[in-house]
Order: structure tokens, then C-alpha cells, then sequence
């Protein structure tokens, strides 16, 4: 898991309609035939991109051509190798776009960009309808009324709100936002409209039976962070139960610890509770005009220690990108070892012993064609490693496969680059199989059974328009990518064969429940959840021990102020967060919880036991307690467990804490800070004598 590919902005050049971006001696520019589209969906258009030289001749310069995530496709992405491409335009969403062109360099500070506006305009609205609309319901209730507009083209329009009416708002009558409050029995007709069209559903109002809510929970102690599920019953005079009686939870709290902190939380629909201070709360449950209520003490969470520096391996002079710690085999068996790639750098990948974290040095260097190795994995036996490559000067971006049995010794056995021109940005080792990144858009399976013959056994890629995918992680015979816009998806290579040993993975893990129809030559598909955001990054899979609950952790990495500041040697400012998505129904994922630094960009993470282990570059390292039930704001919650900034004076970018991944390992964790190096921490019990290193 590693950085994506970015877009900078650089100084800004005008050449009829186009935008072109260029900080090139050489003075390179596109041009674009048309300058510019205007395109109904699922129209297509021919384009000619011609990148010239200062002179206006040929650049005799590839570039790449890329549309929008979802929404733009292009065809061919390569221009041929004099600087010139016939591309086809594919427009499959409605908003303005742009179709985008890159100069290829090693120095991606000094590639040549250009951009073609393409405006799709909206289809008129088609039909407005109700999502399961309630035929009846009781006196002295508040149901929520829901709709999807769709327009001519089939397209959900999120854009456009729909408007509620009641024929008789004496008997029931809407508030903006959708809502309907009964006030007495009869029948009614309900209007949804939008953009003038209308579709009407009939609504019967009855006498309300409820006379009492009884309100109940389990137990009785409760921190911050801890989900609660409050059962509500709604009853007749005469103690009958009304099953289809609507109950609305709400809460008040009061703060009692602190000055001036206020009581928040938050209560599902269902009537799940999570504080995320302590105080005391009341919970009422309501139906039909009768009320019940409880009242509860949250205290602190309490679990937070300290990390402590055990070790630091400094390196200033190229940036660090991913690392892999993994135990030695053969005579190295009781020693351990850990490997540090580079971005934007030379090529070279360092190994590391690091038996006594404190002492950790660089045993050996090996450097390959690249300008980036942008991540570095280990295979499960120890013995076989693997680079991936960016920016080859041959333009070979493979991977690079290792023999490591020796890390003092680090012998390269081969390589492979068939197919893979446009670069690997990642790759995961699993079952002899190396699934690797490619040029950004799906992943190869390579068969190293022999390292020093690979062989390419099958691919994947969505068939979405203008997808993309940044990462892949395997587990169990099952593959979790990261396909930005397109979201988490998971894919069936060969689920875990069951035995008395696996059984309870099994027997927890409804995924793996379901697999065994998929292996590395034919990936299938078992789930997905779209990003609506666009910044699908990174996918863990996380089996809680204490809840039996499986969940997907799907990253974000998102810079909106841009990369420009590496450039100029100054700390960026990213964003992101991590979604907790619940998978006991692969079929319907549904995001439960969230975690997210303010102020701060996620990037790397990894999980043990029933701990988050996670990267977020200016934020440092963050460790969270994620056991029991999942909801809400974790950071809010109080589930931090630690932190450490890794603000090293001498570093690269002095004191600019950029931490890109963490791995616990044995009793330490350790992470790789872009800036400065690989770090050993260790988490202890705060001792407020003790100072830090």
C-alpha cells in the first residue's frame, strides 16, 4: 500500500481554450483537435492530442491520456512515441470534465500536462418515485418518507431534491426534509415531485393503540466508545405488545467530566448508543405520545499508554516509502529483518536487521532501475522478496523478485516487466502467486513458484469506466483491492480450504463461507462498495476477536492543497480517514463506524488482534483499540490507544512528521517516516517522571 499517482498543478500556460501546465526547459505543449467537447451520455468523440516542441515540431515524447474516474474513458491511454495520439472519448456521467494528457519523465516535477474541457450536460428528469412507501401507519407518529429521482438516462440524480405534499395536511403534513407527522386517523394522499414530475402513493391513518414504551439494556457499566443497544417495546392498555409501532430514540446528556466539555453521541434508528464523552445521557424512547426514558454514566475510555522510542534508523537523503519486517530462516532463523523502499529517488531499496530494535542498522542495499520502489514485500516462508518499480529509465516498470534468505546478501533472481510499461505501484505476495498494481488501472497475477522464471497466470480489471485501482491485499485466498470512486471490492483466488485448524477463520468469516469458486487464474468477484468520494486508497480485512463481527477497514488518501510543497522541500497537507465497513452480509456492506484524525492524511495501515495499527503522514503513528461493537466516531470515542510523531530535526524535511506505514511485529511497532527514516516504538504505561527521548 503506498502513495498514489497525483496531479500538481504547475505554472499555467493558455493555448486557445486549453490549460496547459509546464515547468519543461525544453518548453513542451499539447494541442488538442477539438479544443473542447460537448457530449450526451454514452456519445463518444474523436480527439487528437499532439504534445510539440518550443518550435512547434513533433516532441518525438510519449504521454499518457487519461479521462475522469467513472465518468470519462479514453482509448487508446498512450500516445504513439512521436508525441502524437488518436484517441477515442467515451462520456458516461453527467458534469464538466476534463481530458487530461501527461509527458512522460523521470522527474515527475518536470512532466508536461495538458487539459481539454469536456461538458455533459444533465438529462432531463425522467420519473420520481417512492422507496417502499408505508401503506399504513398510527396517529401521533412521525414516519420519514423516502424517493429516488432518476432522469432519462437512467441516472440516480443526487442533485435534485424531491418535494413532499400531503393531500390533507390536517391529517398528516410534511417538514422539508421529508418527514410526515400524523396527527389524527383517515386516509391521505402522499405527492412526491420533482423538477414538475409527480408520482402519488395512498396513505391509511389509524387509531393508535400504544399506551405504554417499556424500555430496556443489559448492563449497567459503561465507557466511552462502548455501544449500548436499547430495546424499546411498545404496548396496549391491556400489556399487548404492537410490533409494527414505530419507537424514535433520542437523548440529552449532561458532562461531568471536565469544564466546559459537552455531551455527544450519537443513537441509531435501532437504538444503538455511543457516547463519545462522559457524562450522563438520557435516552427516551417515544411512540405515539407516550415517552420512556433511562439514564446512564459513561466514563472515560481510560486505555491510553505511551509509545516510546526504542530505535531510529536515520535516512535524509532520498525519501522513504514502504517497509516489511519478517523473522530470518536457515541460520538467520533467530535473527529479524525488515526492508525500506524510496520514492522518487534512485532505485534503491535498503535491508535492515533489526533483532535488537534499538540497534537497528542497514545489512545490505539493492538498487534497480526505478525512480520510485514504491512498495516492498516479503513472502510468508521468508525467503523471497519483491520491488516494484516507477519511472525506469527503459520503461520496464515490473516487479523485481528477490532471493532473501540472506539478507546480508540480497541476490536479485529476476525480473518481470511483461505488459507492465506503465508502472507497478504495488504488489502483495501470497501462495507463490505475486499480484502486482499495473499502471494503475488493474492487477497481474504472476506465478514465482520458480522465482527466477516467473510467469504471468491471469489479470484483473473492472470494466467500469475510467477505473482505477491503487492497491490489493490478500488474506485467505481472498483479494481486497482498492479501486478509488469504484470503492473496496473482493475477489474469490482461492479461499482458505477448510480444516480443523482453519475452521474457526472459516466459521466467523462469511466471505470465506462463500469462496471457492475463484483461484489466481480466474479471480471472482464476492462483493463491493463504491466510494462516492473518489478516494478509495487502501482495503485491510479485520476479523474482531471480541465481537466475531468481519469487517473491511477501506482507507481514504486525499490532497487537496496538492503535492506542490515536496517540490520546494516543505511538508504537504493531506487528508483522510478510515470507514468501517461490516461484511457479516457481503452482499449489503454497510459502513458502521469511521476514524479520522482532523487535520491529518491516512495512508498505511494494518490490524492485530483487535488493535488498528494506521499511518497518517503529518498526524504520525496511531494506535486504536477497535475491539467490541463498531459505531460512530472512534476518534471521538476515546480509542486511541497512542501516538507518535516522528519530528526528526535532521531530517529530510526537518522536523515534518510524514509517516507512510506501520507493521507491529513481535513486542514492537515498527513504521517508516518519509522524512527520516525507520522507526521502533514500543507502547508502556505512562510514567510522567520519565521524559522522552
Amino acid at each position: 500500500m503506498g502513495r498514489c499517482r497525483l496531479v500538481f498543478t504547475y505554472t499555467t500556460l493558455i493555448l486557445g481554450s486549453i490549460t496547459l501546465q509546464a515547468q519543461d526547459d525544453d518548453s513542451l505543449y499539447f494541442q488538442f483537435e477539438p479544443d473542447s467537447l460537448d457530449l450526451a451520455i454514452g456519445d463518444s468523440a474523436n480527439v487528437k492530442i499532439t504534445l510539440f516542441s518550443e518550435d512547434s515540431s513533433l516532441s518525438n515524447n510519449q504521454f499518457l491520456i487519461t479521462g475522469a474516474w467513472g465518468a470519462v474513458e479514453v482509448r487508446p491511454w498512450i500516445s504513439n512515441p512521436k508525441g502524437v495520439a488518436n484517441v477515442q472519448v467515451k462520456v458516461f456521467k453527467p458534469g464538466s470534465f476534463k481530458l487530461s494528457a501527461s509527458s512522460i519523465t523521470p522527474d515527475r516535477f518536470k512532466r508536461v500536462r495538458g487539459r481539454m474541457p469536456i461538458t455533459v450536460p444533465f438529462p432531463p428528469i425522467a420519473k420520481a418515485e417512492f422507496i417502499d412507501p408505508p401503506g399504513t401507519a398510527y396517529e401521533g407518529t412521525t414516519i420519514e418518507f423516502a424517493a429516488r429521482v432518476l432522469d432519462q438516462a437512467n441516472i440516480t440524480r443526487q442533485d435534485v431534491q424531491p418535494v413532499f405534499k400531503s393531500s390533507n395536511p390536517e391529517i398528516a403534513d410534511f417538514d422539508e426534509f421529508g418527514h410526515l407527522t400524523i396527527y389524527r386517523w383517515g386516509r391521505v394522499q402522499i405527492t412526491v415531485t420533482a423538477e414538475g414530475i409527480s408520482s402519488s402513493t395512498d396513505l391509511r391513518v389509524v387509531r393508535n393503540p400504544v399506551r405504554k414504551i417499556e424500555l430496556s439494556l443489559e448492563a449497567d457499566d459503561y465507557r466511552t466508545g462502548d455501544v449500548i443497544t436499547f430495546k424499546a417495546r411498545a404496548l396496549t392498555a391491556s400489556g399487548r405488545a404492537v410490533e409494527d409501532a414505530p419507537v424514535v430514540f433520542s437523548f440529552m446528556g449532561k458532562a461531568v467530566y471536565g469544564i466546559g466539555l459537552p455531551a455527544s453521541g450519537q443513537i441509531t434508528p435501532q437504538g444503538k448508543f455511543v457516547a463519545e464523552n462522559p457524562g450522563d445521557y438520557t435516552i427516551f424512547a417515544t411512540s405515539g405520545g407516550y415517552t420512556a426514558s433511562k439514564t446512564i454514566r459513561i466514563t472515560p475510555r481510560n486505555i491510553q499508554k505511551r509509545a516510546k522510542l526504542v530505535g531510529h534508523g536515520l535516512i535524509t537523503d532520498v525519501f522513504t516509502s514502504d517497509l516489511w519486517v519478517w523473522q530470518g530462516v536457515g541460520e538467520f532463523k533467530d535473527r529479524d529483518f525488515a526492508v525500506t523502499g524510496t520514492w522518487e529517488a534512485n532505485g534503491e531499496a535498503y535491508f535492515w536487521e533489526v533483532t535488537d530494535p534499538s540497534n537497528m542498522i542497514i545489512i545490505d542495499t539493492v538498487t534497480v532501475d526505478a525512480r520510485t520502489v514504491n512498495d516492498v514485500k516479503i513472502s510468508a516462508d521468508g525467503r523471497i522478496g519483491v520491488l516494484t518499480r516507477e519511472g525506469a529509465s527503459t520503461r520496464k516498470n515490473g516487479v523485481v523478485i528477490l532471493d532473501v534468505s540472506n539478507p546480508f546478501d540480497v541476490k536479485i533472481l529476476s525480473e518481470f516487466n511483461d505488459g507492465l510499461t506503465g508502472g507497478v505501484h504495488n504488489a502483495f505476495i501470497y501462495d507463490n502467486h505475486v499480484y502486482a498494481v499495473n499502471n494503475g488501472r488493474k492487477y497481474d497475477i504472476i506465478n514465482i513458484s520458480d522465482p527466477a522464471n516467473p510467469w504471468r497466470v491471469g489479470s484483473y480489471e473492472l470494466n467500469t469506466p475510467g477505473h482505477s485501482i491503487h492497491d490489493v491485499w490478500v488474506e485467505n485466498g481472498i483479494a481486497y483491492s482498492s479501486n478509488w470512486s469504484d470503492g473496496v471490492h473482493i475477489f474469490d483466488i482461492g479461499g482458505l480450504n477448510f480444516s480443523e485448524q482453519n475452521r474457526h477463520t472459516i466459521m466467523k468469516n462469511p466471505v470465506l463461507q462463500a469462496a471457492g469458486k475463484g483461484s489466481p487464474r480466474k479471480p471472482t468477484l464476492m462483493s463491493s462498495k463504491t466510494d462516492t468520494t473518489g478516494r478509495n486508497h487502501a482495503a485491510f480485512p479485520f476479523l474482531s476477536k471480541s465481537t466475531g463481527d468481519f469487517y473491511v477497514i477501506a482507507g481514504d488518501e486525499h490532497f487537496p492543497f496538492g503535492l506542490d510543497e515536496i517540490e520546494n522541500m516543505e511538508p504537504a497537507n493531506p487528508r483522510g480517514g478510515y470507514h468501517f465497513l461490516n461484511m457479516n452480509d457481503y452482499n449489503v456492506p454497510v459502513e458502521e463506524a469511521i476514524y479520522q484524525v482532523p487535520e491529518a492524511g491516512s495512508h498505511n495501515l494494518w490490524v492485530k488482534g483487535d488493535t488498528l495499527y494506521t499511518a497518517f503522514y503529518q498526524g504520525g503513528l496511531r494506535v486504536v483499540d477497535i475491539s467490541g461493537e463498531l459505531l460512530g466516531d472512534l476518534y471521538k470515542q476515546g480509542r486511541e490507544i497512542a501516538f507518535y510523531l516522528s519530528n526528526h530535526k535532521n531530517g529530510r524535511m526537518s522536523n515534518a512528521t510524514m509517516v507512510w506505514g506501520p507493521q507491529p511485529y513481535k513486542n514492537h511497532i515498527f513504521f517508516s517516516d518519509m522524512n527520516s527514516g525507520l522507526y521502533a516504538v514500543q507502547l508502556v504505561e505512562y510514567d510522567y517522571d520519565e521524559d522522552d527521548e
